[in-house]
């Protein structure tokens, strides 16, 4: 959450379009976009998918829907009624599409859907992921079932057999690579979701849930923690040489499935890398991590939509882009720790629109 949150902060100054952007912009910051875009929302889903199999250990259908309705599809709501209008409205009149005050402006939310000309973000802008995962919950829960079932179990745990041999979990990147490559970026492909597409979210999310089902594959990813690493290290700088080169293959043909490939796998072992090594060290419980697993979710729902307003209070302000970028970086982590400590974390209410229990209520003990 916090590469997220570092990552949108960067959105300001690097070189592509976003809802504020910085009088001048940076090359190096478009540079920190490109390698964090690799992996943050494909190990977000990941992760996602792994809390669906702890929370499925422990919970009926009904009751797993019910939750997930409350934790992702009321926050959306929320978000796109409430929090999401101030940073369209912004990108509007810093764009030079509107001009009157934000009042003048709600009105004009419902005019058409963002993307499509529009200004109603029915997507929910930066809040998309829980739109997405609360989809995916609902639809891949047939699925999930199954792969519960005794089964499904024995057969999980013959594969998970040969996939803890070394380097053999990289053959997972085939899936990956395959729906990144058939898909046309301009069509159902589109990576306007965090860089990828729709459907190699839902495969990251499957491979969460599996990963969740057997020990061995977690002992796969502690052993070979320091090759994920290194294959990830060697991967960023070889995409980003081609990148630098100029090579970009048109879609359908073999150059643009090898570069689907490189993409992927890249990806893939980022998030190996990531799952092994928080597997090792991350393994403790403190008030510290309690604190900030509560937290997360609504520093996820508050932090697009504190950093969009400071950043545009902050046009005007004639400074280095580092500077700039760590006063920016400052000043909304500490507005929206504020918000939460002091707002969202202490009404019934409130808790309730950010997806959060109700203060008192508790897990049954799980690894979720």
């Amino acid at each position: 959450m916090l590469s997220v949150f570092l990552f949108h902060c960067a959105r300001y100054f690097d070189l592509e379009d976003w809802h504020v952007k910085n009088p001048q912009l940076s090359r190096g910051f478009s540079v920190f976009v490109g390698v964090l875009v690799q992996w943050i929302m494909p190990i977000f889903f990941v992760l996602a998918g792994q809390s669906s199999r702890f929370a499925l250990n422990f919970r009926r259908s009904g009751q797993y829907l019910r939750e997930r309705f409350k934790r992702l599809f009321i926050p959306l709501v929320f978000g796109i009624f409430i929090l999401v209008p101030p940073q369209v409205y912004i990108e509007r009149i810093t764009h030079d599409q509107f001009l009157g005050t934000i009042f003048q402006f709600y009105p004009h939310y419902f005019d058409g859907f963002y993307g499509f000309g529009g200004n109603f973000a029915w997507m929910g802008l930066h809040l998309w992921f829980l739109l997405v995962l609360f989809l995916y919950s609902a639809m891949t829960l047939p699925l999930l079932h199954v792969l519960r079932g005794e089964r499904a179990g024995r057969l999980i745990g013959k594969l998970s057999l040969f996939f803890e041999k070394a380097g053999a979990i990289l053959l997972w990147v085939f899936p990956l690579a395959l729906v990144d490559f058939l898909f046309h970026p301009s069509g159902l492909g589109r990576r306007s979701f965090g860089g990828w597409n729709i459907f190699v979210y839902l495969v990251c999310f499957l491979y969460g849930y599996l990963l969740a089902s057997n020990e061995r594959f977690t002992r796969a990813l502690e052993k070979q923690r320091v090759i994920f690493v290194a294959l990830a290290a060697v991967t960023t700088l070889g995409g980003f040489w081609l990148r630098q080169s100029g090579f970009y293959p048109s879609f359908g043909s073999l150059g643009y499935f090898w570069i689907s490939l490189l993409r992927t796998f890249n990806s893939w072992v980022w998030v190996l890398a990531i799952l092994g090594v928080g597997s090792v060290y991350l393994r403790f419980r403190s008030r510290f991590s309690m604190y900030a697993s509560e937290a997360v979710l609504p520093f996820y729902i508050l932090h697009q939509s504190i950093i969009v307003p400071v950043g545009f209070f902050l046009l005007g302000w004639s400074a280095d882009v580092f500077v700039k970028y760590l006063v920016l970086g400052a000043v909304s982590f500490i507005i929206i720790l504020l918000v939460y400590e002091f707002g969202v974390k202490r009404f019934v209410f409130l808790r309730f629109l950010f997806g959060m229990k109700r203060r008192g209520v508790s897990l049954p003990e799980s690894r979720s």
